[in-house]
């Protein structure tokens, strides 16, 4: 188990390499550099230019004189230390724009993983046991309304039913008076009230999709010759259902959780976009449109990063889980 892991986790260095590499050449794919579109700018809103010796400590600060192979060592020098260049979009720091969505962006993504998880294993475990039973249609049935109706349309749907029916303005994180005010109790409180409703958006295709998994898988292994010798032993039915097919019915969960993590980071961009919410998908999505490469480079690579991370949790888990991967690992 240990070798395995040590090997994982050797094979994730020359993948965070490579894919830091894609990440800087995405900055560098405009014309020209960042400095002279930062100049540029500059001297078109306000009608001044930077001076001589600023010019120069910029160029320095990024390496914009030297080979493409030092300017990157520089930038992946200052990534190591949560430096991730100057947004030309915003005139700021890249770090600071992200540290201030990414509080936001971890309470969203942990409420809905636990709203996806919490719900979708009993639903996917309760189906199955009551295979063809009304219970089993209906729940059939409402997966198949999540997984179809997409994401954004219900947004809009129920953002529309909170205004017309609650006269509550379902957009953002916070109330126009806990917008920009210092964190509080009444401001988490606040937060609170209005996270429900991204949560069950962003959460209702992931439930929806993975209890069908979970049905799908725990109904073949409850037709697998060790449950029919369980059940001849007379081990209690709920007993049975719980100790081993439940365990590998729900495999598909640890398996593409490296695949969650990064989707439900960055917000889903286009039900954060529709709901104005302060998560970091927005700012991807505008960092794009503008040609803010800096931004837009450090954003995709960090996604990468939760990917990889992402995966290697999920395979060490497996491991756990399953016993049949367990002595393959061995």
């Amino acid at each position: 188990m240990l070798a395995f892991i040590i090997r994982r986790l050797l094979l994730m260095i020359p993948m965070v390499f490579l894919f830091s590499v894609v990440a800087f050449l995405i900055i560098l794919a405009p014309p020209g550099d960042y400095l002279s579109e930062f100049a540029a700018q500059l001297a078109e809103e306000t009608g001044m230019a930077l001076e001589e010796e600023m010019l120069e400590f910029l160029r320095e600060r990024y390496g914009l004189d030297d080979p493409i192979y030092i300017q990157y060592l520089k930038w992946i020098k200052g990534v190591v230390q949560w430096d991730f260049g100057r947004s030309l979009e915003y005139k700021r720091p890249v770090a600071e724009l992200l540290n201030e969505r990414l509080a936001m962006t971890v309470v969203l993504t942990s409420f809905t993983v636990l709203f996806t998880w919490t719900l979708a294993i009993p639903i996917g475990v309760l189906s199955a046991v009551k295979q063809y039973s009304i219970i089993d249609y209906v729940f059939t049935f409402t997966s198949y309304i999540g997984v179809g109706t997409p994401n954004f349309v219900l947004a809009l749907l129920l953002m529309y039913l909170a205004f017309d029916w609650f006269d509550v303005n379902a957009t953002g994180l916070f109330s126009q008076e806990y917008f920009d005010a210092p964190w509080s109790v009444g401001r988490i409180i606040d937060m609170l009230k209005h996270l429900w409703l991204p949560m069950v958006i962003l959460g209702t295709d992931g439930m929806a999709g993975l209890t069908r998994v979970v049905r799908a898988n725990l109904l073949d292994e409850l037709s697998k010759p060790y449950v029919e010798t369980a059940r001849a032993k007379g081990l209690p039915e709920w007993k049975l259902v719980l100790k081993y097919p439940v365990r590998l019915a729900i495999n598909p969960f640890i398996s593409v959780a490296g695949w969650t993590l990064p989707q439900l980071f960055s917000g889903s961009l286009i039900v954060a976009t529709v709901m104005n919410l302060p998560t970091i998908g927005p700012l991807l999505l505008r960092a794009l449109l503008a040609q803010d490469m800096f931004m837009a480079g450090s954003i995709l690579l960090i996604l990468t990063v939760l990917t990889l991370i992402g995966t290697f949790l999920s395979d060490v888990l497996l491991t756990l889980l399953d016993p049949r991967i367990r002595v393959g690992v061995a």
